[in-house]
Protein backbone atom coordinates (compact mmCIF):
# COMPACT_ATOMS: atom_id res chain seq x y z
CA UNK A 1 0.00 0.00 0.00
CA UNK A 2 2.63 2.18 0.80
CA UNK A 3 4.28 2.32 -2.88
CA UNK A 4 0.52 3.06 -4.40
CA UNK A 5 0.17 6.22 -2.17
CA UNK A 6 4.27 7.09 -3.88
CA UNK A 7 2.56 6.53 -6.94
CA UNK A 8 -0.24 8.52 -6.77
CA UNK A 9 1.46 11.43 -5.01
CA UNK A 10 3.95 11.29 -8.38
CA UNK A 11 0.71 11.28 -10.60
CA UNK A 12 -0.83 14.30 -9.03
CA UNK A 13 2.42 16.28 -8.92
CA UNK A 14 2.81 15.39 -12.61
CA UNK A 15 -0.67 16.43 -13.32
CA UNK A 16 -0.19 19.90 -11.35
CA UNK A 17 3.69 20.26 -13.05
CA UNK A 18 1.55 20.01 -16.30
CA UNK A 19 -1.71 22.48 -14.91
CA UNK A 20 1.13 25.04 -14.25
CA UNK A 21 3.60 24.47 -17.16
CA UNK A 22 0.25 25.39 -19.75
CA UNK A 23 -0.82 28.23 -17.75
CA UNK A 24 2.87 29.59 -18.48
CA UNK A 25 3.05 28.81 -21.98
CA UNK A 26 -0.79 30.47 -22.21
CA UNK A 27 0.55 33.50 -20.61
CA UNK A 28 3.56 33.46 -22.92
CA UNK A 29 1.43 32.98 -26.30
CA UNK A 30 -0.81 35.60 -25.15
CA UNK A 31 -4.55 35.42 -26.29
CA UNK A 32 -5.26 33.82 -29.27
CA UNK A 33 -1.67 33.84 -30.94
CA UNK A 34 -1.00 32.36 -34.35
CA UNK A 35 1.89 30.33 -32.86
CA UNK A 36 -0.20 27.37 -32.11
CA UNK A 37 -2.45 27.59 -34.62
CA UNK A 38 -3.19 24.50 -37.31
CA UNK A 39 -0.63 22.35 -35.44
CA UNK A 40 -0.45 20.06 -32.48
CA UNK A 41 1.24 22.39 -30.12
CA UNK A 42 -1.79 23.30 -28.50
CA UNK A 43 -2.79 20.40 -27.54
CA UNK A 44 0.44 18.99 -25.90
CA UNK A 45 -1.88 19.01 -21.92
CA UNK A 46 -4.29 16.39 -24.06
CA UNK A 47 -1.19 14.01 -24.85
CA UNK A 48 -0.02 14.40 -20.81
CA UNK A 49 -3.64 13.21 -20.11
CA UNK A 50 -3.80 10.45 -21.90
CA UNK A 51 -0.11 9.45 -20.48
CA UNK A 52 -1.00 9.59 -16.99
CA UNK A 53 -4.16 7.57 -17.71
CA UNK A 54 -2.57 5.19 -19.43
CA UNK A 55 0.21 4.75 -17.10
CA UNK A 56 -2.73 4.57 -14.28
CA UNK A 57 -4.29 1.73 -16.15
CA UNK A 58 -0.68 -0.32 -16.56
CA UNK A 59 -0.48 0.08 -13.13
CA UNK A 60 -4.32 -1.16 -11.92
CA UNK A 61 -3.67 -4.01 -14.56
CA UNK A 62 -0.39 -5.17 -12.94
CA UNK A 63 -1.93 -4.45 -9.38
CA UNK A 64 -4.70 -7.38 -10.07
CA UNK A 65 -2.39 -9.61 -11.66
CA UNK A 66 -0.41 -9.64 -8.74
CA UNK A 67 -3.19 -10.44 -6.24
CA UNK A 68 -4.66 -12.81 -8.51
CA UNK A 69 -1.66 -14.48 -8.78
CA UNK A 70 -1.64 -14.64 -4.61
CA UNK A 71 -5.51 -16.12 -4.27
CA UNK A 72 -3.66 -18.68 -7.01
CA UNK A 73 -1.03 -20.05 -4.48
CA UNK A 74 -3.42 -19.86 -1.61
CA UNK A 75 -5.84 -21.43 -2.99
CA UNK A 76 -3.11 -24.34 -4.78
CA UNK A 77 -1.84 -24.69 -0.66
Amino acid sequence: MPRLDQILRGVLSLILLSISFSALAAQATGSGGAAGVGGLRAYWHVFIAYAVVLVLVLGWVISIGRRLKDVEQRLGE
